[in-house]
């Protein structure tokens, strides 16, 4: 199939691109080669520049998008801004790029009959849910709100069941869960999918918004200060860096390897699948921050402090993983990689590439100075 991948540039859609070319399929590219990410490069790497057609260009502009939408059949929707805690501030470019660039798109799709794309895939997040599931020995499920600025302060970092006040466990977040965004990446994300679900709906294309857990794994972005703790980590424990910890450094993350997520988005362009659903990503495991922060060290020869700060931002939120049910029933999916086994990987791989400027400290300060980030 002849298949479009905004953003396909990135860490994801470059790992989809390889897999899909070895499928057999006929790949466009449509990226910016945004400096934040990309540090300056702009060319897709050495071994896919001969067997992909690239559309040098912005989600969001109307002539790029056309180009790169000219006889697909199929379109994975990556391009987006990620970085939770830059979305709090950086509010009117994330709302161009990930809500303007969807609306674009589907625009376009709209306005010709000529563009016969027959099923849509789009990036969506587990942000959506805020803080998602958890459990209370007295009443059962629940989906505690975000938690507050003075509950973070006084050093509350854990939740309380919102119907009896008491302590619950974190479990396994459904698809049926509800929307409650904790940053405006998050909400950006609601939108985004619910904007391609319903259209799907209405122009009768399969759609699937992928809920992504965070993904790792080789060939991610070492430069962008904004997102991906793993990245952050490496460099500060490449350099003997202090390596700040937020909260009580207990707050964890669903960590899913790049192959297991390239593998449950592929299967989402099989004709055998149809409907529009939103679908959970994971690795059917979480995480703590301190235990990634250590095992980096570690990794690095526990040459910097790891240092329990604390501090916290607003909108980040104190546990996630998904409930993979959904995935397997509908995609057949299986996470196939460990946390420890993938993190090996990308360590030794990150080892290989120039260490990139630490502009981590900057991120903080800009957070810090908009009231985001407190001590």
């Amino acid at each position: 199939m002849k298949v479009l991948i905004t953003g396909g540039a990135g860490f994801i859609g470059t790992h989809l691109t390889r897999h899909l070319l070895e499928l057999g399929h006929q790949v466009t590219v449509l990226d910016n080669f945004s400096p934040q990410i990309h540090a300056g490069k702009t060319e897709l790497a050495l071994d896919l520049k001969a067997n992909v057609k690239l559309v040098f260009g912005d989600i969001a502009d109307p002539a790029a998008s056309a180009a790169a939408l000219d006889g697909v059949e199929c379109v994975v929707h990556l391009a987006a801004e990620t970085g939770t805690g830059q979305s709090m501030y950086e509010v009117s470019r994330y709302e161009r790029t990930n809500l303007g660039g969807t609306a674009l798109l589907y625009q376009l799709l709209t306005q010709s009959q000529a563009r016969k794309v027959e099923r849509i895939v789009v990036a969506s997040s587990r942000a959506v849910y805020g803080e998602g599931a958890y459990l209370c020995s007295k009443d059962g499920i629940v989906y505690p709100s975000p938690r507050t600025s003075a509950e973070k302060k006084a050093g509350l970092f854990d939740l309380q069941c919102p119907v009896c006040g008491e302590a619950c466990e974190m479990t396994p977040t459904p698809e049926s869960a509800p929307f409650q965004a904790a940053s405006f990446y998050g909400l950006t994300k609601q939108m985004q999918e619910q904007m391609a679900l319903m259209f799907g709906k209405v122009l009768g294309i399969p759609t699937f918004a992928l809920r992504y857990q965070n993904v790792f794994g080789p060939g991610q972005s070492l430069h962008n200060p904004y997102t991906g703790i793993l990245a952050i980590f490496s460099t500060l424990a490449r350099t003997g860096s202090l390596i700040q910890v937020f909260e009580d450094g207990q707050e964890s993350r669903d960590f899913v390897y790049i192959e297991d997520v390239v593998r449950a988005t592929a299967a989402c362009l099989s004709s055998g699948i149809v409907g529009c659903e939103a679908i959970n990503v994971g690795s059917d495991n979480r995480t703590s921050v301190l235990t990634v922060a250590n095992e980096i060290n570690s990794f690095f020869g526990n040459a910097s402090d790891v240092r329990i700060t604390g501090a916290f931002r607003e909108g980040d939120i104190r546990h996630g993983m998904a409930d993979l049910t959904k995935a397997s029933a509908v995609l057949g999916y299986q996470p196939q990689w460990s946390f420890s086994v993938g993190l090996r990987r990308f360590l030794l791989w990150a080892m290989e590439n120039e260490l990139p400027q630490n502009r981590y400290e900057q991120s903080l300060a800009e957070m810090k100075q908009r009231g985001l980030l407190s001590d």
